[in-house]
């Protein structure tokens, strides 16, 4: 097992949630939380742990992203105007890597974000090879010609596990896709309940 897939799977077992929905989660097997302690009974969370667990989740969700980089990203959503926690998800949802992983280009937003690593990807006829590039509406995100035949690209494309969301344009048959708009919290298909606002609860605090 590769490093990155057991890192998905310690973050499912951790939030004791499939949080990606994927079929070989250990979760659907064990709900509990990993080592040997995992099977105690859970205490009342308290405010503080809850908050933490949603940033946990959110920041995990997007292949575990460090907590600087989530930072800053959270930073700049509470810059821009309207709500917080819908602004930080828009942002969340324009990395490169996400928009990859929604157009169903890869199978896990790990994967996507190796992919787009490798100069797999092209955004409006460029090369660019940076995870955490910024979409913006109307981009045209492409996979590069030599790369249309990769086996992992013709494998996720197939998957029935998730739908390719309506913010994004996806073409299977030319893998080309199109952002066409930033989407909201209740736009975007989660496979677990998000909670932004317990995001910026938290921010706020500490």
């Amino acid at each position: 097992m590769t490093k990155r897939t057991s890192a998905k799977y310690k973050i499912d077992r951790r939030m004791g949630e499939n949080i990606w929905g994927r079929p070989k989660s250990p979760v659907n097997r064990r709900e509990y939380g990993p080592g040997q302690h995992g099977q105690r009974r859970k205490q009342k969370m308290s405010d503080f742990g809850t908050q933490l667990r949603a940033k946990q989740k959110l920041k995990g969700y997007y292949g575990d992203l460090t907590e600087k980089q989530f930072r800053r990203i959270y930073a700049e959503a509470e810059r821009v105007k309207g709500d917080t926690g819908e602004n930080l998800i828009g942002l969340l949802e324009r990395r490169l890597d996400a928009v990859v992983y929604r157009a169903k280009f890869v199978a896990t937003v790990f994967a996507a974000r190796q992919f787009v690593n490798h100069g797999h990807v092209t955004v409006n006829g460029v090369r660019v090879n940076i995870p955490s590039y910024r979409v913006k509406e109307g981009d045209v995100i492409e996979v590069r010609e030599k790369s249309k035949q990769m086996a992992a690209l013709l494998e996720a494309v197939s998957l029935n596990e998730r739908d390719v969301p309506d913010y994004i344009e996806a073409d299977h048959n030319k893998m080309v896709a199109t952002f066409v708009r930033t989407p909201g919290l209740s736009d975007v298909p989660y496979a677990v309940v998000m909670e932004p606002n317990l995001v910026v609860e938290f921010y706020a605090k500490n």
